[in-house]
C-alpha cells in the first residue's frame, strides 16, 4: 500500500471508479479487448439490455478519457467502429486479474 488516505477523494480507487467502474464501460472494455475494434451495433448486440442512449454516453466518455478510439466514416448509413487506445489496453492485465479472483472467489461451482 502506499501512502495512508486522508480524504477518499483522493484515494486511487475512487478515482478508478469514477472512470472505469460502473455497470457498463468495464464491460465494453473487455469486449473490445477481446474482439478488437467493433461497431457501435455490435457492442450494443453484445451487451443486451443497454439501451442506445446509455451506450453512446458510457462510450462518449471513455472516449473523452482516453480509453477508446472513435473512428467515423463519412458513408450513408452511418458506420462508426470503437477500439482502444494504448491506454486502453493497459487494463488487460487488470481485468485478467479480476476475472480470476471472481472465478475463484464469486463464481459458485458445484465443487465448492
Amino acid at each position: 500500500m502506499q501512502k495512508k488516505i486522508k480524504n477518499i477523494n483522493d484515494c486511487p480507487i475512487t478515482i478508478f471508479m469514477e472512470k472505469i467502474g460502473g455497470k457498463w464501460k468495464t464491460v465494453i472494455i473487455y469486449l473490445l479487448l477481446a474482439n478488437g475494434t467493433m461497431r457501435f451495433s455490435e457492442l450494443e448486440r453484445a451487451l443486451g439490455g443497454i439501451t442506445q442512449k446509455m451506450l453512446s454516453q458510457q462510450l462518449k466518455s471513455l472516449e473523452e478519457d482516453l480509453i477508446i478510439n472513435r473512428i467515423s466514416y463519412p458513408v450513408v448509413p452511418p458506420k462508426v467502429e470503437y477500439n482502444l487506445t494504448t491506454k486502453g489496453k493497459t487494463l488487460f492485465s487488470l481485468l485478467e486479474n479480476i476475472m480470476s479472483w471472481s472465478t475463484e472467489n464469486l463464481i459458485k461451482t458445484e465443487d465448492k
